[in-house]
């Protein structure tokens, strides 16, 4: 069975459990939500500590900047926050659970004092990345990226931690670290194929707009843009729903060496197989054959990590 492969029989079982509890939906929905009202409340406050120089021209002062800087952080916090609340709901799904949302988010809500560290933290790192890609040239934007996926995996089950083991942002990244170096790291590829399919899910998104854009008439393009709009929040959300409910299976498998009931018969086990010993009675590899995958975007704020 090749990754492509694997990465569908995977989406296949999150699709599953998802219908089984169509609520899960609602998180990345309400994260989208809260995401806009976040960044609409900062760009306004931006806007009104505008000033300007001596020859009038509007430039942003100081204010601005720090409430900019403020309003990434709390983007950020959002995403952390919500994908904590996904990740509570669809562990208990798998468990045979049927979570209500408020339940969900009361959850988050316990644990709120451990995700708003991690969410400065793995905000702070994004930043500091994104300016090396930036400003260090081509070596920089490898350097950058090769960082990036390192912190990709190294990160991945760090929520999933924080929320089923209520512990803190420096433990779960450790015990994240562990997990990792005790299985095969085909599992970030198979999260490449979640990134994959929400790729594919989207185009249909851009094909209504070119299509609405190749009429030339106005009335058209906005409706071929509102429609394409939804279609890409809706693909955005079922994709966040499926990456978060994979995350959950992911963990407890990983953890527990427990297959949850929805991913029995699926390639989990094969993928997640424990590491052998290397001659000479030597530990596991680190991280370096390990793929990465930065969430699903959109809904997660902070990229969901």
């Amino acid at each position: 069975m090749t990754r492509w492969q694997r990465s569908l029989e995977i989406a296949k079982a999150s699709w599953a459990v998802l219908k089984s509890d169509r609520q899960l939906i609602w998180l990345p929905v309400l994260s989208f939500l809260a995401t806009l009202v976040v960044a609409g409340v900062i760009a306004g406050l931006v806007f009104l500590t505008r000033t300007h120089d001596a020859s009038g021209h509007t430039q942003i002062g100081a204010a601005g900047y720090v409430v900019a800087i403020v309003g990434y952080f709390a983007v950020a916090f959002v995403g952390v926050y919500f994908l904590g609340a996904l990740v509570a709901a669809a562990d208990e799904v798998l468990r045979g659970g049927h979570p209500a949302v408020g339940a969900a988010l009361q959850a988050a809500n316990q644990r709120i004092h451990r995700l708003l560290p991690w969410a400065i933290v793995t905000a702070t790192v994004t930043l500091i990345l994104n300016a090396l890609e930036r400003r260090g040239g081509w070596v920089g934007r490898i350097v950058g990226s090769l960082l990036g996926l390192a912190w990709s995996v190294l990160t991945f089950l760090t929520v999933p931690i924080i929320m089923l083991e209520n512990v803190g942002p420096g433990d779960a990244l450790k015990r994240s670290r562990d997990l990792f170096k005790k299985t095969w790291g085909e599992n970030l590829m198979l999260n490449f194929g979640l990134g994959a399919l929400g790729f594919l899910a989207m185009l249909p998104a851009f094909a209504i707009v070119a299509i609405g854009a190749a009429t030339r008439v106005t009335a058209i393009i906005v409706v071929t843009v509102a429609i394409a709009v939804a279609w890409f929040a809706v693909a955005q959300a079922v994709i966040a729903a499926l990456s978060g409910i994979f995350r959950a299976a992911l963990y407890r498998y990983a953890a527990d060496g427990v297959v949850p009931v929805p991913f029995q018969g699926t390639p989990l086990p094969q993928a997640f197989a424990p590491r052998p010993a290397q001659e000479g009675g030597g530990g596991g590899r680190g991280f370096g054959g390990f793929g990465g995958f930065g969430g699903p975007g959109g809904f997660s704020g902070g990229g969901m990590r």
